[in-house]
């Protein structure tokens, strides 16, 4: 991108941006945010505060949002700019590229911890609505807490409190969709344009066309053709538009038809901005796509009553939703330990002596199991990932055994998966000088997931080779 040199990618800017500089966050400590989804999400962590500024207000749209001298001068005041990235807000790219030096740039799409999906209008582009995957967000909070306790060391306690909170709403949401929405069978829909890419991938929504990806690249007449086909077929029960896109060929897709319309707002167009508004707008989008498709809504209200009361159990009390990276740079979710069996273990790379030992009891383990081993996938998930990046992970699992997949990622998205899993860890600091020098205690047994993502059995540390290919073939078909 030709204004790169004044953006910094999320994962290199939260950890490097304020090395060695400290801002003070009085009243003269300037946060400017972009969008209505993401401003509601620094809104709740800087609760208490001076809080954000929203650019895109009202029922104005990113994808058409020109600043105003106004917001320039307000952008080029402020010590802390976070957008999304050209793809959504593309007539905000000129004035990020003119900003000094000293006003901070996160481009959110650039993002290495969080899931971005590539356009499906075109690849070489970002789908900019990671915010659908409240699992991204999970992420992203824990970042923008980071990197706002960096900034303003003086009020981490405010910002440790409100993640706090807003971590407690988004885990209620996540059980409530996890429990409520995935597997909806009731109908099946089509989307004006391509916005719910990712709500598809979390929680397994089927849309079966798309006319256009945006008002930008809307499609043409062959793509309206296959949209209305859908229709008259009776193959898909629901016509989902969006607000702040016109779609000015609707009435063409449902003339003559008994067809469900659902109107969309994801990008909160018709909410007020303020932390509530993020869980508002996923809210909105799930009732109204539950609705379009004809589900039974009396379900859905007690999904989300169940939810807010914490009556819905895990999944067989261990597993869960979350977004990983692997040794290679990859994305892995739940969704990659479907298909075939799935053997997890739970350690890190400076680990004296458990890990390597139980990691050399599974490459045994396989070994023995002979061509049977191919049925088995096995996962070295990292408890340290402030030490054990990608590259350490990929020299490390390679050391050991060609078949195993290193696991890293965010710290919040670890500690969830070893929630999920109740996998227990402590960080035990040493009495040394070097800060890096510490050892993490952690339970160490094997957990065996089945080709549905489920949890199967748990084999304790201490089993021999032996025991746990022997363990393994009783599962093995």
């Amino acid at each position: 991108m030709w204004f790169k040199r004044y953006v910094l990618p999320l994962c290199v800017a939260f950890g490097l941006i304020f090395s060695g500089q400290t801002l003070l966050a009085d009243d003269s400590f300037d946060v400017v945010v972009s969008i209505k989804p993401i401003h509601s999400i620094v809104a709740g962590l800087m609760e208490g505060t001076k809080g954000p500024q929203l650019l895109v207000t009202g029922e104005q749209s990113p994808l058409v949002f020109k600043p105003t001298d106004q917001q320039k001068h307000a952008m080029q005041a402020a010590d802390l700019v976070i957008w999304v990235g050209s793809e959504l807000e593309g007539h905000l790219s000129e004035s990020i590229a003119a900003l000094e030096p000293q006003v901070r740039v996160i481009e959110l799409l650039s993002s290495n911890n969080m899931k971005i999906l590539p356009s499906r209008g075109d690849d070489v582009k970002r789908d900019p609505f990671f915010w659908l995957d409240d699992r991204n967000i999970i992420i992203l909070l824990d970042d923008l807490t980071r990197l706002l306790e960096e900034a303003d060391p003086l009020r981490t306690h405010i910002y440790q409190q409100n993640r706090r909170k807003l971590m407690q709403r988004l885990t209620r949401l996540d059980r409530e969709y996890e429990y409520g929405y995935r597997g909806l069978k009731a109908g099946l829909g089509v989307q004006y344009y391509d916005t719910l890419h990712y709500f598809e991938q979390a929680y397994a929504l089927t849309v079966l066309e798309h006319v256009g990806i945006s008002p930008g690249q809307p499609g043409d007449a062959a793509s309206l053709f296959k949209v209305r086909q859908r229709i008259v077929d009776g193959e898909a029960v629901c016509l989902l538009t969006e607000a702040g896109m016109p779609a000015e060929h609707a009435g063409l897709l449902t003339q003559g038809q008994e067809v469900n319309v659902g109107r969309l707002d994801s990008l909160g167009i018709n909410l007020k901005p303020g932390p509530d508004l993020y869980f508002q707008l996923m809210d909105h989008n799930t009732d109204t796509i539950k609705r379009c498709l004809n589900a039974d809504m009396g379900a859905a209200d007690q999904a989300r009553i169940d939810a807010d009361s914490g009556g819905i159990p895990d999944q067989d009390g261990i597993g869960g939703r979350f977004i990983l990276t692997d040794h290679l740079g990859g994305t892995l979710t739940e969704d990659d330990m479907r298909g075939g069996y799935h053997l997890l273990y739970f350690g890190y790379t400076y680990c004296p002596d458990v890990c390597p030992t139980t990691l050399q009891v599974l490459s045994l383990a396989l070994d023995e199991l002979g061509e049977k081993a191919k049925l088995i996938q096995p996962y070295f998930i990292t408890i340290d990932p402030e030490r054990d990046s990608v590259k350490v992970m990929r020299n490390y699992v390679e050391y050991f055994d060609p078949r195993l997949i290193g696991v890293t990622g965010s710290k919040s998205m670890i500690e969830r998966v070893a929630t999920q899993f109740k996998v227990k860890y402590e960080k035990v600091e040493e009495e040394v000088a070097d800060p890096d020098l510490y050892v993490m205690d952690h339970s160490a047994s094997l957990y065996l997931l089945g080709p549905d993502g489920r949890f199967i059995k748990k084999y304790v540390y201490g089993i021999t080779a032996e025991q746990l290919a022997q363990g393994l073939l009783e599962v093995l078909p």
